[in-house]
């Protein structure tokens, strides 16, 4: 599935101010699925983009693009 998420990811962590590598250890995973998310490589499951949304205060369809909030 084509989704808008590794784009947002992106730019929620920048906006942050947040490296790769201290976006995982917030989330509790390696730079490298960090790294993986951000380039579409891979998919974090579905617990993950729940605690991603919530990390960033916004909910999982924005997350993936289902809405524009």
């Amino acid at each position: 599935m084509n989704t808008k998420f590794p784009q947002r990811l992106k730019e929620l962590r920048e906006e942050q101010g947040l490296l790769q590598s201290q976006l995982a250890s917030r989330l509790g995973v390696c730079k490298s699925a960090v790294s993986g998310w951000e380039v579409g490589r891979n998919q974090p499951n579905y617990d993950m983009l729940i605690q991603i949304a919530e990390l960033f205060g916004v909910t999982s369809d924005y997350l993936i693009g289902r809405t524009d909030y």
